[in-house]
């Protein structure tokens, strides 16, 4: 079982920071930027990169943000609440909007690892991860 509080610890410092840190559940990520919207105050532009080590997983969470991941490498299954599960390869794409609950972030593979980019609009007193309740 995975400690919550760890886990918006560890991502909290992971925002903050420029180096790649090891998640729960083998899940590690990294700040790519984050940059202010001048034309919508209070809006935020951030750009996570994750990886996901063979069987590695997400636990349930939202962003409260539109987001977009694009994937890099390897192969993730996604899904939101009231969605269906999709499996990603490179070059392929997945959106979920603010209020979407993200019920499944894993790595397709047991064996292989998967990479990705996460695109994000939020609003900067925000964090990136909300851990369901």
């Amino acid at each position: 079982m995975f400690n919550i509080r760890k886990i918006c610890v560890a991502m909290a410092i992971a925002m903050s920071a420029a180096t790649v840190h090891a998640a729960p559940d083998g899940v590690s990520f990294k700040s790519l930027i984050n940059k202010d919207v001048p034309e919508s105050p209070g809006k935020e532009l951030a750009m996570i990169s994750v990886e996901y080590a063979p069987g590695g997983e997400d636990p349930v969470h939202r962003h409260d943000a539109h987001g977009i991941v694009y994937v890099l490498e390897g192969s993730i299954v996604m899904g939101v609440k009231g969605g269906k599960e999709v499996t990603l390869k490179p070059g392929d794409t997945f959106y979920e909007g603010p209020a979407d609950l993200h019920t499944v972030g894993r790595n397709a593979s047991k064996t292989k690892p998967a990479k990705f980019v996460v695109f994000l609009l939020k609003e900067k007193s925000k964090p990136i991860l909300i851990p369901a309740q």
